[in-house]
């Protein structure tokens, strides 16, 4: 029996994906290479240059002695860890591969085919995906300035809301909302919208005025915060991420998540790093001594920064030939020094720098001098 060529089925002889599928665009990761022959410099996906904790290298390494046994499907010594930390009830929290896993186990839990999740202009690009995967209706609020605008927010909220993101501080941008206007969006959305602030950025945060939402959490039935090991703990590679919330929350997760969702290596390496606070607060000061000093010096050559309290800055380029976003990602690379471009946020004229290690650092400030000053040897 012979098959037919794909050209020749019709949409009757293939399986339908739901609502929404075709319509995501796959996230595309930061770049990751350079030319051959030149020193690389990754600062495309906002990773620690400190690395990990020595002791959740080391916790990962002991795990990797029982790779035969499958995990704790509770993750019950990283959410014990974490509550330590964070003075939480560890019976409230929910841990996944990634906060990227959460974000989508909330909108599978919480729309249906049809209803709406809404999120801010250039917010995450992981919050459209999620919505669309569920057969949800992507809903975007204008920002102002580069920053989450709660009337704009709450105007698009409409009775077929479900789920409201909130990215703080955002990524890519590095605005933030002060804590004040955050519970000014809770106190105006209706009992049965749920909002979701994700927090993975949070520990870099320095504002008085900046809270990462647990307060608001304990306090309420439609709040939820997630987080990330990610970004200041230096696991990417292990894909954690956490969520606080209400019990009910909590609840509908653990029936939808997978039932063994995080390795034992990452369980454990994730408990060691939480509990190393010098290994953290090395990372943070590190991030505030670069944060305010790159965005000093690029200000001085002439490009526009937005204002970050994150591990990363937003560097905005004129549309003129020679001087572009593109034309300055192309000639960074050409020197082993990766960017992130944005365009795909809808901002075509800037690209994302990633805070770096001193070396890292100063390579970008001697790449970005010289393509503003013409230099074609790259």
């Amino acid at each position: 029996m012979t098959s037919a060529s794909p050209a020749a089925l019709s949409p009757a002889d293939r399986p339908t994906p739901r609502a929404g599928a075709l319509a995501i665009e796959a996230y595309v990761p930061g770049k990751s290479k350079a030319p051959a022959g030149v020193k690389l410099h990754k600062l495309s996906s906002n990773e620690t240059p400190l690395g990990a904790s020595p002791r959740a290298i080391e916790a990962f390494r002991e795990a990797a002695g029982h790779l035969e046994i499958y995990p704790d499907g509770s993750s019950t010594a990283l959410r014990e860890a974490i509550g330590r930390a964070y003075g939480l009830d560890p019976a409230r929290i929910v841990c996944g591969a990634g906060s990227d896993e959460i974000l989508s186990l909330l909108a599978y839990g919480y729309l249906a085919p049809g209803d709406e999740g809404v999120f801010t202009e250039h917010g995450f690009l992981v919050y459209r995906i999620a919505i669309l995967a569920a057969g949800g209706v992507p809903v975007v609020a204008p920002e102002t300035n580069l920053t989450a605008d709660v009337d704009a927010i709450l105007a698009c909220v409409t009775e077929r809301t479900r789920i409201v993101y909130l990215a703080n501080p955002n990524n890519p941008t590095g605005t933030y909302l002060p804590f004040d206007e955050v519970k000014r969006l809770h106190a105006n959305l209706p009992g049965d919208v749920l909002l979701v602030l994700d927090a993975a950025y949070a520990e870099y945060v320095r504002a008085n005025d900046y809270a990462a939402g647990v307060e608001l959490v304990s306090g309420s039935q439609n709040v939820v915060m997630t987080r990330t090991f990610s970004k200041v703990h230096g696991l990417a590679a292990l894909r954690i991420g956490w969520m606080y919330g209400p019990a009910a929350v909590v609840d509908v997760l653990n029936r939808i998540r997978g039932p063994f969702n995080l390795s034992a290596p990452a369980i454990a390496a994730g408990a060691a790093a939480i509990a190393d606070r010098a290994h953290l607060d090395a990372a943070v000061d590190h991030n505030a001594l670069w944060l305010t000093t790159l965005t000093d010096k690029i200000r001085a050559l002439g490009l526009e920064v937005t204002p970050s309290v994150a591990n990363f800055v937003l560097v905005h380029f004129p549309e003129t030939p020679g001087r572009t976003a593109a034309e300055a990602d192309a000639f960074l690379t050409a020197r082993g020094v990766i960017l992130r471009a944005v365009s795909t946020y809808g901002l075509p004229h800037a690209l994302r720098l990633s805070i770096g290690s001193e070396e890292a650092n100063r390579a970008v400030l001697d790449g970005l001098k010289a393509f503003l000053a013409g230099d074609a040897r790259g």
